[in-house]
């Protein structure tokens, strides 16, 4: 097996913490293999497909999964006090979660994350980590070349993507170890939705540093939102390798309101792109500096992550 290059840590900086970290990769020796040796790379086909997707994803709801939850807590020390138990009666936490995928999309307790309301400041939509572009550019290089960074590539279809030609942009990656539902960033509607069929790949920044088209080749959900503060907005939600399912929970012909769940990822990482018309808004301060330096800015739900234009 020939490695093709010794991949770096991954940085990110964490806005709670005020500190650069390092990020713990759940699988990371098969993601290392996958995308950094010639005999990954070459094999990577049979491990994009949908169908190795969604019968891992199956594997997480068999009832022997929940043995799986107590290693991965204390491993990636997840701070269960924030979330909900699971439905199983159990006096540890740990044990509540029937399955693993009922431990993956857990939902966070009541209190533990508020939405900003200001109606200028547009709340996080993904407890994520979060690249940002106050306009789509061919020049831009991260986290992938600028010529697939253009509007019609991630959303899918040309001609909605003219909406959102020189428009802002953010990338919200969600790591096996985060909360796993995505919610609405505003008051608003749905005007269209619509899948674009892809394979599987992973979207670890190692996966992207080797595969830069994972974006515009991975499936993905497209919603065109109508918004109260920021314009018409692109939701994309991006399925990734070991990636279950997309799960739409609200119904699209129902109004939406800001900090209402949209929908979930059910096992493993993914990733949520929201683009905006142009000048409609930008996206905040550091997560623009970051970017700029080629790095992710982890938020929590609810916090700021732009601001009207």
């Amino acid at each position: 097996m020939t490695t093709i290059a010794n991949p770096p840590e991954i940085k990110f900086f964490n806005r709670v913490s005020g500190q650069i970290e390092t990020e713990k990769v759940y699988g990371d020796k098969f993601i290392r293999f996958m995308y950094c040796t010639v005999t990954g790379q070459k094999l990577g086909g049979l491990f994009t497909n949908k169908f190795l997707s969604q019968a891992y994803g199956a594997l997480q709801d068999l009832p022997s999964s929940h043995r799986k939850v107590r290693p991965f807590v204390d491993k990636f020390s997840i701070p269960l006090d924030e979330y909900e138990s699971g439905t199983r009666p159990s006096e540890d936490q740990r044990d509540s979660y029937r399955t693993f995928n009922e431990f993956f999309v857990r939902r966070f307790r009541m209190g533990k994350r508020n939405f900003i309301a200001e109606p200028g400041r547009m709340p996080a939509f993904a407890e994520a980590r979060y690249v940002g572009f106050d306009a789509i550019e061919e020049t831009k290089t991260y986290p992938v070349k600028g010529s697939y960074l253009l509007a019609k590539n991630l959303v899918g279809n040309e001609q909605i993507g003219k909406i959102f030609e020189g428009g802002p942009l953010l990338i919200a990656r969600l790591c096996p170890v985060d909360y796993h539902r995505y919610h609405y960033p505003d008051n608003g509607k749905v005007l269209d939705h619509f899948r674009v069929p892809g394979i599987f790949d992973s979207v670890n920044p190692l996966a992207l540093k080797y595969k830069n088209q994972i974006y515009i080749q991975n499936e993905r959900y497209t919603s065109i939102l109508q918004t109260e503060n920021f314009g018409r907005l692109a939701y994309i939600e991006v399925g990734a390798i070991c990636v279950g399912k997309i799960v739409q929970s609200h119904r699209w012909n129902k109004p939406f309101m800001r900090g209402e769940e949209k929908g979930y990822f059910l096992f493993g990482g993914s990733t949520v792109i929201v683009l905006g018309e142009k000048g409609a808004w930008k996206p905040s301060a550091d997560v623009l500096k970051n970017t700029s330096s080629g790095i992710e800015t982890y938020l929590k739900l609810g916090d700021e992550v732009a601001v009207k234009g």
